[in-house]
């Protein structure tokens, strides 16, 4: 749920107060969690991709696929790895490596984990990078750029970039213009 913060308080109990003014009803929510402890998570509101785009990538993929001796799978996975911004490097236990990697390419389809050497002794860097369902309209951005110069590379046909730009603002359009 998108927001904004208003004021930060300290209460007499010496505790801290947040307010926050919300975009959508949260009324009923509310009156069921107000009776409790709750857990809170405050982090910066972005845009999401919008299925739209979603769409659109997976018809450049299958159209890149068709061009190449490849299958849908690897040309995603490829683009995915191609693009910045979409992971993160953790340094673990070398035995634990496996694991990480089972664990997270469980997630999904984009969802990849890359062992790469450590100079820890006994360690393993994994570079781990998210699957596009969780990509928001910057990123998704990024990974249709990449498909369309891969097509184009490959002769084939793609959207204009009007559609394209109307694809990746669709979201933006509906809900405000804050990144």
């Amino acid at each position: 749920m998108r927001g904004r913060l208003l004021d930060l308080s300290v209460g007499m109990n010496g505790k801290q107060r947040v307010t926050i003014e919300l975009d959508d009803d949260y009324a009923e929510a509310f009156g069921e969690l107000a009776v409790g402890d709750v857990e809170v998570a405050v982090k910066k509101w972005r845009r999401r991709r919008s299925l739209d785009a979603n769409a659109y990538a997976w018809a450049l993929i299958g159209k890149i696929a068709e061009a190449l001796p490849i299958g849908k799978a690897e040309v995603y996975r490829n683009a995915i790895r191609d693009i910045g911004g979409v992971s993160e490097i953790v340094c673990l236990p070398a035995d634990s490596a496996k694991r990480m990697k089972e664990v997270w390419e469980g997630r999904g389809l984009g969802w990849q984990a890359e062992a790469v050497p450590s100079k820890l002794p006994g360690c393993v860097n994994m570079v781990l990078y998210y699957g596009s369902s969780v990509y928001d309209t910057r990123q998704m951005s990024q990974l249709i750029d990449s498909l369309i110069e891969d097509a184009r590379s490959l002769g084939i046909e793609t959207a204009d970039q009007g559609y394209i730009d109307s694809l990746l603002s669709q979201h933006e359009r509906n809900s405000g213009n804050d990144a």
